[in-house]
């Protein structure tokens, strides 16, 4: 089995995701590969805040499509699709890829056009602002998970290099609970704190408490037609702890609304609305939350 440091890890998504994930492997002693919009290597100097305050600077890598060994992918949930079918015939039939983004959905859709690739499914609670282009600052730690999804196990190089790399990273077996996990903190935060314009601790008040309880409600039953069974006490008072934790913050949902950006909305709670429809689950709290956004999203 071979157990050797990656050759070439490469990050497809220069946002703020992507910026941390990359200067983290970098201190780490592997310097990745940071792609553009176009595909080519981005390779002005990136500069980075961290959370104790030191300030560095970063030139990443420039490795061929064809030599990279790991791509992690951080572009936004409906970006997916569209950003690695141009690519996916460039890459080593070897190549791993690393989905890291909020949301469900876009593995489903990618699977069958991987050609028997390995997928690993991620998810952060890692905090980044981007203060320009090319200069990050680190505004939150958090806990990072990695789990096996599809196709032939992770090489073990690359799964030590993840871990290794990412403070408070681990892997998880069972990935597609976590992630739903993660799902119920999302669909509850991000598209309340957009419509009514709050930070994440501003849902703590009694208004909102109907609204939260209604959609994890909801999530628990379509988690069920997936084989994902979860507890709602335990997703509310997951929920609560992260708004508490965060309180000051404002959601990526509300901060797309805020930019006039298309959001996730519909890899968070659509995905539900989606999965509902399936298989006959009503899912109106979910379904008002996605129209209220869809409805941001129109302005002007």
């Amino acid at each position: 089995m071979n157990t050797e440091a990656p050759k070439g890890i490469a990050i497809l998504g220069a946002g703020a995701v992507g910026q941390l994930i990359g200067h983290q492997l970098a201190r780490s002693g592997i310097i990745p590969t940071l792609l553009g919009r176009d595909y080519r290597p981005l390779k002005a100097p990136f500069r980075f805040v961290s959370l104790n305050g030191e300030e560095t600077q970063q030139e990443f890598g420039s490795a061929d499509s064809g030599n990279i060994d790991l791509l992690i992918v951080t572009v936004k949930a409906y970006q997916v699709m569209d950003a690695l079918q141009p690519l996916l015939p460039t890459l080593s039939r070897d190549c791993h890829l690393l989905l890291l983004h909020n949301g469900l959905g876009p593995h489903e859709a990618l699977i069958p056009h991987l050609d028997g690739r390995c997928l690993t499914l991620g998810t952060t609670s890692q905090g980044a602002l981007r203060l320009g282009k090319h200069q990050l600052k680190q505004t939150g730690s958090g806990l990072t998970q990695f789990g096996h999804c599809s196709g032939p196990a992770i090489a073990p190089g690359l799964k030590a290099a993840l871990l290794s790399a990412i403070p408070g990273s681990g892997w998880v077996e069972a990935i597609l609970p976590a992630l739903w996990q993660k799902l119920a903190v999302n669909a509850c935060i991000n598209p309340l704190t957009a419509i009514h314009g709050v930070c994440n601790g501003e849902l703590a008040d009694d208004e909102f408490q109907s609204t939260i309880a209604a959609v994890l409600s909801e999530l628990v039953e379509v988690a069920k037609t997936q084989g994902i069974e979860l507890q709602e006490d335990s997703l509310s008072a997951r929920v609560y702890e992260v708004i508490r934790l965060t309180a000051a913050n404002r959601s990526s949902m509300r901060q797309d609304v805020d930019h006039k950006r298309k959001t996730e909305i519909d890899a968070i709670n659509g995905y539900l609305v989606s999965i509902g429809n399936r298989h006959s689950i009503a899912t109106p709290a979910n379904k008002a939350l996605v129209d209220a956004i869809h409805a941001l999203e129109q302005r002007v």
